[in-house]
């Protein structure tokens, strides 16, 4: 006899005790069935919310957290860009902070004493994001809306201004939206990324499909009178009235449309720092998942520099910046997809130290080969702590010590968190000392 289905029951109105922020920035309580997960509550609070299964819908604050503050932006909660706004300091670093020693922790690392070992959260905003991401969604007259996604939904926020957006983007919602009215026509989702480079707005257009010549003309227009640096079609440059530069060290850089690059200036200076900090003296490095050159070209002041990158693109804007600039030492590279062939231990062998900065999928089929060289020094950069931690765990199977990891906040109020980790295999430095002594 077949069984009725099971209905799921919403508990209204359910008192919940917040223990702590998840991993996605949502509090963390304890229901009937086991963990409840409720966007915008905080550690210490008592609330009433909606329950469904194991997500929580915030009601009423009952008793607030003493932490809690006003959150800066009239639109948080309802614009799905920000997770965390209302988390005083030092409460919201020590969040953040902790994120990275609990992926190492899962990871199986803590025997090793990693935790003392992560050090404060570094703050990387700056002026704010140098990139973002925007949506533009007909209504059902056929207008565009141009904004941020609503939490949770598909409906877009249209928003005047942003707090965690650079100073250049104080215009670029107009330019967006005028942009989408020439769009309208194909009755498609787009997402517009913008970049603001050194001489002007960048922006790429998602999701259009191959144009019709009449509306690239309207674009190009477009990008002429509103002074625009470039359009593209993802990726594909439709004009290009000013090099989009970006400056790295002593080198400017016009990255391809598209391309991957620190959100915040502040951030990329942040993790420059450190990675240097940590090549020390090094006089050959190598540069895995290079890029546009963000770190190759400042590590290109002090040492010889071989960068890999699977983009072609990419790596040729960094060469090109590279070769361009004055005062830099040897920078030389190959596009080659390092998920797939990664450098060996003959050749990691060649290096002094290894840098490397992989999208959030990580580096383990790189990792496993570093963990089998004798470089002196390897440099981890990440943006997803449970993928650095696999790869962390890798290399120290292979005799590498982890010196310190530094966590940097370029996301303000949001769950993600970039970091650096420092490795050393001592036994190799210490043969090295030996046979130059």
């Amino acid at each position: 006899m077949r069984q009725p289905p099971t209905v799921e029951v919403i508990d209204l109105n359910a008192r919940l005790h917040i223990e702590r922020l998840g991993a996605r920035g949502e509090g963390v309580s304890r229901g009937r069935h086991g963990l409840i997960f409720t966007p915008y509550a905080l550690p210490g609070e008592e609330i009433l919310a909606e329950v469904d299964g194991d997500r929580g819908k915030l009601v009423e604050i009952v008793k607030p957290a003493p932490d809690r503050i006003p959150a800066p932006c009239p639109h948080f909660t309802i614009c799905g860009g920000c997770a965390v706004q209302t988390l005083a300091e030092p409460s919201y670093a020590a969040w953040k902070r902790e994120l990275v020693v609990e992926a190492l922790r899962n990871a199986g690392v803590e025997a090793e004493g990693v935790e003392a070992k992560v050090g404060p959260l570094v703050e990387a905003w700056g002026d704010g994001r140098r990139r973002a991401t925007f949506h533009a969604r007909n209504d059902q007259r056929g207008l565009p809306h141009v904004g941020f996604m609503q939490a949770r939904a598909h409906r877009i926020v249209e928003i005047d201004a942003c707090p965690i957006l650079a100073p250049e983007f104080a215009g670029a919602l107009p330019i967006l939206r005028e942009l989408a009215l020439i769009l309208a026509p194909l009755e498609k989702p787009l997402d517009f990324q913008v970049t603001a480079s050194l001489n002007g707005l960048d922006i790429d257009i998602r999701g259009c499909g191959k144009l019709e010549f009449v509306i690239e003309q309207s674009l190009i227009a477009a990008a002429t009178k509103l002074g625009l640096a470039r359009i593209a079609n993802h990726g594909v440059p439709l004009v290009e009235r000013r090099p989009p530069e970006i400056q790295m060290g002593r080198a400017r850089v016009t990255p391809p449309s598209g391309s991957f690059l620190q959100a915040t200036a502040a951030g990329e200076e942040a993790l420059v720092r450190l990675v240097l900090a940590a090549v020390g003296d090094a006089k050959k490095v190598a540069d895995l998942y290079c890029g546009v050159g963000t770190f190759a070209l400042r590590l290109a002041e002090k040492a010889e520099v071989y960068c890999v990158e699977s983009e072609q693109e990419a790596l040729a804007a960094g060469l090109r910046a590279g070769r361009a600039a004055t005062d830099l030492r040897s920078i030389k590279g190959e596009a080659r997809d390092l998920f797939d062939r990664p450098l060996l231990v003959a050749e990691l062998n060649a290096f002094d130290a290894v840098v490397f900065d992989p999208p959030r999928a990580g580096a383990e089929k790189q990792a496993r080969e570093l963990a089998k060289s004798a470089v002196p020094t390897v440099v981890g950069v990440s943006c997803n702590a449970q993928s650095f931690a696999r790869d962390a765990k890798i290399l120290m199977s292979g005799g590498y010590a982890l010196a310190k990891v530094t966590p940097v906040d370029q996301f303000l109020y949001s769950p993600h968190v970039e970091l650096v980790g420092v490795f050393t295999k001592t036994a190799v430095k210490k043969a090295k000392r030996r046979l130059l002594g």
